[in-house]
């Protein structure tokens, strides 16, 4: 299950290691998709809104675990490269405990705050019964989420990204397939998409736990799961500000979220069916993030410091050159694209306006994304915090919020608002670098 990613070259680090990763985050996006693709099959806009609204407030919280799990997988990755098996142990048990803690009570919570979830985003009128009920059901099945996110942050931490993706390859297809029944044979509309995902991601964290059992490269005992200072803090230190920053980035969304769905309900599913694509364009720039924060972690840790940056260098002029492949090219195609997920014109037309325009962040995001992978690698996931909000609060939600004033005929300016607020934060990323590297050259 461990692997040494300290040696050979870089580039094919990067390729082995990001591959399976970016397949995972494919499925994993695929649920979503799936959801809504079938929902509009069988669904008008009311359902098709719910379905995207119920699964991009689950998206902001699966987001904020995986951040909240970055902790884990930098530690377990610098203890790996450190070849501390003592202190990885100590980690992943840490880990592991907290997270059930954590998963219980935010089950509670939510469950709990759901209704009022739905009014706070303002869900239009026609959707909200489908979304409180698709929520609720999603909400049950919280822990499951949180643990396969745990499970695979632990997994790439000691270096193996391919575990993870055979765990993803089976919950998705059952997700498609369970989709295609509850929505389409059975009729049960947000529903059955809802009930769809957890049963998946149930199945995949039992597959996992069965994995983890039987694996040979993890030797825990009682005390590591034990929650110590010495572990649990530093976990907190960086996987906090991650989360906070990614929660705030889904914030963001969310907002805009609200801004569309004050707009009526074709609006809101056009933005809905954007966003779920988006998240697919984003898979090269979220699975580049994850590698450079695992390669560079395990190289920190056994203190090639030369050699994490040049994974950094590497990994972003990768994903930077494949989004601005997918910025381009998608222009020929978009109307077609939208027409993938809706029968209903208006809602074709709007969708193209947005992703026109919104497309152009996964040039950006590339590049800010990489750095948070190597701040956070460092251990200064605090930087990565600083630029996220940074760009929500001065340009995404300003400029949603003002393009939806001023141009209320189209969605075309209002999708231009994520790639300047992204353009802004990797200015602010070049900056960061370049102080703390000559921070540490006057140190020298």
């Amino acid at each position: 299950m461990t692997k040494n990613l300290t040696e050979g070259s870089i580039l094919k680090n990067i390729v082995v290691f990001s591959l399976p990763y970016l397949l995972s985050y494919f499925l994993q996006t695929l649920y979503g998709m799936a959801d809504l693709f079938l929902a509009g099959q069988f669904n008008g806009a009311d359902v098709i809104s719910a379905v995207s609204i119920g699964s991009q407030v689950m998206h902001m919280f699966t987001v904020i675990i995986v951040g909240l799990a970055m902790g884990g997988t930098v530690l377990i990755g610098q203890a790996v490269g450190a070849k501390d098996s003592k202190r990885a142990s100590k980690i992943i048990g840490n880990t592991v405990t907290f997270f059930l803690i954590f998963s219980a009570v935010i089950t509670v919570i939510l469950l709990l705050a759901c209704r009022g979830i739905v009014s706070l985003i303002q869900t239009p009128p026609e959707s909200v019964e489908q979304t409180v009920l698709y929520l609720r059901i999603c909400f049950i099945g919280i822990p499951f989420i949180v643990a396969y996110n745990v499970i695979a942050s632990i997994f790439r931490g000691m270096g193996d990204s391919k575990s993870p993706m055979i765990f993803v390859i089976i919950a998705c297809t059952l997700n498609i397939i369970l989709d295609y029944i509850f929505m389409g044979v059975l009729g049960m509309k947000a529903e059955g998409a809802a009930i769809a995902t957890v049963i998946a991601q149930a199945v995949s964290v039992i597959i996992s736990l069965i994995a983890i059992v039987r694996s040979k490269s993890l030797k825990l005992t009682k005390e590591d799961f034990k929650l110590q200072q010495d572990a649990l803090v530093p976990i907190l230190k960086i996987g906090v500000p991650v989360a906070c920053q990614d929660g705030f980035v889904q914030i963001s969304f969310m907002l805009i979220t609200v801004i569309a769905n004050r707009r009526g309900v074709n609006v809101a599913a056009a933005v809905g069916i954007v966003e779920k694509i988006i998240c697919f364009l984003f898979l090269i720039p979220s699975s580049m993030l994850s590698t450079v924060s695992a390669i560079a972690a395990q190289n920190i840790g056994a203190g090639y410091y030369d050699r994490a940056r040049k994974t950094l260098y590497a990994g972003t002029a990768i994903a930077t050159g494949i989004g601005l492949i997918f910025a381009v090219s998608l222009q020929f195609v978009l109307h077609p694209l939208i027409a993938l997920f809706t029968r209903e014109e208006v809602v074709i037309n709007l969708g193209t306006q947005y992703l026109k325009s919104y497309v152009f962040d996964c040039v950006f995001a590339a590049i800010h994304f990489c750095f948070s992978g190597y701040f956070c690698a460092m251990g200064k996931s605090i930087l990565s915090f600083i630029h996220n909000v940074t760009s929500i609060i001065l340009v995404r939600i300003p400029g949603a919020w003002l393009a939806s004033k001023y141009w209320p005929e189209t969605l075309f300016p209002m999708g231009c608002a994520a790639p300047l607020g992204s353009l802004l934060s990797a200015v602010i990323c070049v900056i960061a670098f370049i102080w703390l590297n000559q921070k540490k050259v006057q140190k020298l």
